[in-house]
């Protein structure tokens, strides 16, 4: 990329989009194309359509999505396959109409089989069942890196795909209903120890293990991968990219970290007639790091960034 490009990034109100925001004005981007949902409906052919016509940006980031945790999917499949398989088709069919010339798309852990052997290679996409509750939204993702790799095998575009593990940060959701994990567990704390709490009850055991990656760590690689990755770094194989922390930590330790971070003192006990869940989620993200991509936000980091934000 070059500092003048125009960069459209899709949802930079959320999550990743804002901390992509963040990334690229601090690299000296300062040519981005924002849109709100009022400004630019995503679901709208028509106004999509329109709007690259008229912007015609040099590199698309697609970072706008419907998501959310275990309840929000498993209640609303519908929802989550069409707006996103909505979204996901107009933005990239309208940029290669427009001929813009680099295009990443988001996707997300959640794309691998459930059983996947560990950690998650690339490779291991399309090689065994998905997660039931989330399996409607996995299908709109798995769909648009199937439309980006199609389009860089048909005609040559420079579009590819970045599969991020679990992320939280600043602009996440922290609704207790819909919110995933760890914004969860951290609204949840918070508010315990507002009403001076003794306990908390987590689910399950807690020997699950995850992986989680602050958001603005992601806004670097994706920039990373814009500024160092060549044509012919993507193969078949690596079309789509894994980024992760490498770290691991299990939900109790998720648990008891946010406790420390929140100041809350209280007990902390499991109701072991509560499902666990997959035993381990890492992924391999061994490519990117042999590219020279390293997080630099440790999970303690992350959490303090976080709280002080979510306060």
């Amino acid at each position: 990329m070059e500092k003048s490009n125009k960069i459209f990034v899709a949802g930079h109100n959320g999550l990743v989009g804002s901390a992509l925001v963040r990334r690229l004005t601090q690299g000296g981007y300062d040519n981005l194309i924002l849109r709100n949902r009022s400004e630019l409906d995503l679901l709208d052919m028509v106004s999509v359509k329109k709007f690259f016509a008229e912007t015609k940006p040099d590199v698309v980031i697609l970072a706008a999505a419907k998501v959310g945790g275990i309840h929000a999917n498993n209640t609303y499949p519908a929802d989550f396959i069409y707006q996103n398989l909505t979204v996901q088709n107009n933005v990239i069919w309208s940029a290669f109409e427009n001929n813009v010339r680099d295009l990443v798309f988001l996707g997300s852990s959640c794309v691998y089989p459930k059983f996947a052997p560990q950690p998650i290679k690339e490779e291991y996409l399309l090689t065994g069942p998905l997660e039931v509750t989330n399996k409607a939204y996995a299908l709109a993702k798995i769909a648009g890196i199937g439309l980006v790799d199609s389009l860089r095998k048909q005609w040559g575009c420079r579009y590819f795909s970045v599969m991020p593990c679990n992320l939280y940060g600043y602009n996440d959701n922290f609704d207790l209903q819909n919110a995933h994990v760890l914004p969860a567990l951290l609204r949840r704390i918070h508010e315990e120890k507002l009403k001076g709490s003794k306990e908390l009850v987590v689910w399950g055991t807690g020997t699950p293990l995850r992986e989680f990656l602050f958001s603005d760590d992601c806004a670097d690689a994706i920039v990373f991968l814009l500024e160092n990755l060549k044509q012919e770094d993507i193969s078949e194989n690596f079309s789509h990219i894994n980024i992760g922390s490498g770290k691991e930590v299990s939900i109790l330790e998720l648990t008891k970290l946010i406790c420390d971070v929140v100041g809350f003192s209280g007990k902390v006990t499991q109701d072991l007639s509560k499902p666990d869940g997959t035993p381990r989620k890492i992924m391999d993200s061994s490519f990117i790091n042999n590219l020279g991509w390293f997080p630099k936000t440790t999970i303690q980091e992350g959490l303090e960034k976080t709280y002080l934000w979510f306060r």
